[in-house]
């Protein structure tokens, strides 16, 4: 007769411990979600550039693709950076795949003198930057970088187009806003009378002829870049 071991425990078949292991995931998931939530915008601004050339790409190829959306970044930092000169609130460039990109601004003054001068610091850094790629495809005889040139000088010259929310349409509401109001007195941020026209600092009508004239020879260059960097189609 077997003696039986009373001590003996068997194993009894266990199912799947879901709530175990939901804990076990439950951290490093809601840790996750909290850096979403609170670095999301940032995350984007940072991918919409790769977006952006990832789009192109499928238009122009790769290289062409990397160049343009960069000219166009040189372009958006132009604003950015003279927004912050003046000490305006400005978020870095966010772009968006065939429409461009934009610089918000928070707090921009009532000022047509500095606005025109944040609206066309976007078209004067890009044509800097297209006339890098000229000067580059140049000394290394290169189409693809007299091209980027072309597309440079054309996409700023396209954004001072006077309407809308182009940069042009920016700058000649200042001009407008500058000629029907007067230079506020120093120290006076905003002054509205019985009489018109309005008192408003960078107003009066000479500021609205400095922007004009900053404004014609913007564009007057931006032709002129583009006519000498012009590229037959079939040179590519």
């Amino acid at each position: 007769m077997a003696e039986v071991d009373r001590d003996y425990d068997p194993i009894h078949p266990r199912g799947t411990d879901w709530r175990g292991w939901l804990r076990r995931i439950w951290a490093p998931i809601g840790a996750a979600v909290v850096l979403l939530a609170k670095f999301s915008f940032a995350a984007l601004k940072f991918f919409s550039i790769f977006i952006s050339v990832a789009a192109y790409s499928l238009i122009w190829g790769w290289k062409f693709a990397v160049g343009f959306v960069l000219l166009i970044l040189v372009h958006e930092l132009g604003h950015f950076f003279e927004a912050r000169r003046q000490g305006l609130d400005a978020t870095l460039p966010t772009f968006i795949p065939f429409f461009g990109a934009f610089v918000l601004i928070k707090n921009a003054p009532l000022n047509p003198w500095r606005n025109a001068l944040v609206a066309l610091a976007g078209p004067a850094l890009g044509a800097v930057g297209a006339a890098v790629c000229w000067a580059i495809g140049n000394a290394t005889d290169s189409d693809l970088f007299r091209a980027l040139a072309y597309a440079g000088f054309l996409i700023n010259l396209i954004n001072l187009i006077p309407v809308g929310i182009l940069d042009g349409g920016s700058v000649w509401r200042a001009i407008r806003l500058a000629r029907h109001s007067v230079e506020a007195p120093p120290g006076q941020q905003f002054a509205m009378g019985s009489t018109y026209p309005i008192a408003i600092p960078g107003g009066g009508s000479s500021r609205a002829m400095q922007i004009g004239l900053l404004y014609g020879a913007l564009v007057t260059l931006l032709v002129l870049g583009m006519l000498a960097t012009h590229v037959s189609q079939h040179r590519l």
